[in-house]
């Protein structure tokens, strides 16, 4: 029996990572939002690693922080070990990487949801989202509660007909042992939308009491750990370590004997999995020559002795995986408290979205998160927050929030999503990114705090900090570039020290930082009048020496990126009568509906010939 139990702005159907964003930016900005979980006790779950960020993934959420989200925050208040990764490289793929309390990092995100003005959160599936006119007008659970709302964003990560399997042994099931949800996948697809499967896995965990931690490799965390947050009130603090192990020789040969019970070879996983986060079994497959991989021994939380094997993602019988574990080096009696399982679900072609991620085809239905194809936390966060964002913003009459690849990772993700498809959960990565020198972590404020600030979620003070950094960063870069070290015997002595060849006539502080065995730190002592400036602007003056030529190549390169993102595409377009079209590029770009002629361009199956046939028409029309 079904009943009415009450109206909203927005209803967000999930609870995971995804929803948690969309759910608060819409009510962050005004809009009265319901959030809908299958299980409380599911709220902010990691059901895979406890960990944010990552490599490129810390990209997103720096990001995330600078438009007002909440991830950063919490995993700030949340996380027991800081590791900054690649520091070897260069500062375009420097990413934060943090260990998580998983409960903790739960128990935190309800509480922020609990007590958000305009929002509420609720215990329910929903399986069916009704339409009046075309458009989304309410949402119902399972026992029959009609929600009213004017928008909906679909979180539904890897529940939507959610089937994990181990070995032979398959079950309807989200993560954990949840539920899944059955009946809305039918109700998208009576929406009109396509909707495909995919695959993901989880390594098994292990109780710490019952491993070698001395036939280990200790990774601990930073000496001095940077925050997602750009201005949090207290650094944070290291309260953990993580491992470091191998498999082995006789690993493979377990893995390889029992291929024929592994339901990713047998046939029984149908759904496609993650490229750049294989199981173990297709490692061993893959690289049949590899002697061995690394394997990650990572604590849930302070709370627990529960240990998680990164890297050994599984789907084999559990016989199996308990010699599969038994034979690495320190778990040669580990006790297994949950094994390891692959699972798949139903999630939509991104390509059915558009840059605001709502569905060309049903007006006010969002998705956001691994509905979308991607894989992730962090990916999902991001477009959570999008996702509600826009729902919001559409419903409050203001411009919709659109990031472009030449401005943010978080524009790249969803470009790439929306604009190219993925036909295997989508995975960040820096070299995504044609402009990751541009698009560094350490810049993300000064790129997007702006945005934030315009959307009513970056406050005024704040804003004003980020404005007065970067003015501090042009000051003294411009005070290098003018301040002159003379000839003299210690300057002598400083650059062969360095392997560097010695100056004849004075030579400005800017011009020896970009060498690069020399940085600003160690050239004080000819620097007399150095003003006493931040940690956090020192890194960027030196950056933007160091890299300035490649910067601004970069630049330019943005410049002819916009320029063409400039040129808009209307809306009711009929690609059918533009000559020198190929047929494809009609129907591609007919089904897409691209917002501008850069986009046009990504379309899978539009060439440089197809833009050129596009620019000639807008030309000729003016426009």
């Amino acid at each position: 029996m079904e009943y009415e139990a009450g109206a909203c702005d927005v209803a967000v159907i999930g609870a995971g990572h995804a929803g948690i964003e969309a759910a608060l930016a819409s009510a962050r900005l005004g809009c009265e939002t319901a959030i809908f979980t299958m299980n409380l006790d599911s709220v902010g779950n990691m059901p895979c690693n406890p960990a944010i960020g990552g490599s490129a993934k810390g990209h997103l959420v720096r990001e995330l922080s600078c438009l007002g989200g909440q991830m950063p925050v919490t995993a700030d208040e949340a996380c027991i070990q800081y590791r900054m990764l690649n520091l070897s490289k260069g500062p375009a793929v420097w990413s934060l990487r943090a260990q998580a309390d998983r409960r903790e990092y739960q128990k935190l995100m309800k509480g922020v949801l609990e007590r958000q003005e305009r929002l509420r959160l609720i215990q329910a599936e929903i399986v069916d989202i009704r339409l009046e006119n075309g458009a989304v007008s309410a949402v119902v659970t399972r026992s029959g509660a009609v929600w009213s709302c004017r928008a909906a964003v679909v979180c539904t990560g890897t529940y939507l007909m959610g089937r994990t399997i181990v070995g032979d042994v398959a079950a309807e099931s989200g993560p954990d042992g949840m539920h899944a949800a059955g009946p809305l996948a039918g109700c998208l697809r009576a929406l009109g939308l396509s909707l495909r499967r995919f695959k993901t896995g989880t390594p098994p965990r292990v109780n710490a009491r019952s491993v070698d931690f001395s036939k280990m490799e200790l990774q601990p965390g930073d000496a001095a750990p940077e925050p997602f947050t750009f201005d949090a009130g207290t650094a944070p603090v290291n309260r953990a370590v993580c491992w470091l192990t191998w498999t082995n020789a006789r690993t493979h040969e377990i893995i390889r004997r029992n291929l024929h019970r592994s339901p990713l070879y047998s046939g029984v996983i149908e759904g496609v999995g993650p490229r750049y986060c294989p199981s173990i079994e297709t490692k061993i497959v893959q690289f049949p020559d590899k002697p061995r991989h690394q394997l990650f021994v990572e604590p849930m939380g302070l709370g627990t002795e529960e240990l998680y094997l990164q890297g050994l993602s599984s789907s084999l019988p559990e016989d199996v995986q308990a010699e599969m574990v038994h034979s690495v080096a320190g778990l040669e009696h580990a006790v297994i408290q949950r094994y390891a399982y692959a699972i798949e679900y139903d999630c939509v072609d991104p390509t059915e979205l558009t840059l605001t991620l709502e569905a060309r085809k049903v007006p006010g239905l969002y998705g956001a998160g691994q509905f979308n194809g991607s894989s992730g936390y962090e990916e999902a966060a991001v477009q959570g927050f999008a996702a509600g964002a826009n729902a919001a913003l559409k419903l409050l009459g203001r411009p919709p929030l659109i990031l472009d690849r030449a401005g943010s990772y978080i524009g790249t993700l969803i470009d790439d999503l929306v604009t190219r498809g993925t036909n295997e959960p989508y995975r960040m990565m820096t070299s995504r990114s044609e402009y990751r020198l541009t698009l560094r972590q350490d810049n993300a404020d000064i790129r997007l705090c702006g945005i934030g600030h315009d959307l009513g979620l970056i406050s005024d003070e704040r804003y004003q900090r980020v404005l007065e950094k970067y003015d501090q960063v042009r000051r003294e870069i411009a005070r290098l570039e003018t301040t002159f070290a003379p000839p003299s015997d210690p300057l002598r002595t400083y650059l062969e020290a360095r392997g560097q060849p010695p100056v004849t006539t004075g030579v400005s502080l800017a011009s020896l930082i970009r060498r690069p065995p020399i940085d600003y730190l160690s050239t004080a002592p000819f620097d007399l009048n150095r003003p006493d400036l931040p940690p956090a602007v020192v890194k960027e003056v030196e950056i933007e020496l160091k890299y300035a030529g490649y910067i601004e190549k970069q630049a330019k390169e943005i410049r002819e990126f916009r320029r063409l993102e400039a040129k808009k595409l209307p809306p009711d377009l009929d690609y059918s009568s533009i000559q020198g079209l190929r047929l494809e590029a009609r129907q591609k770009l007919a089904a897409q509906r691209p917002n501008n002629l850069g986009q046009a361009g990504r379309i899978s199956g539009v060439s440089p010939a197809d833009v050129g046939a596009l620019m000639v028409y807008l030309s000729a029309e003016g426009k």
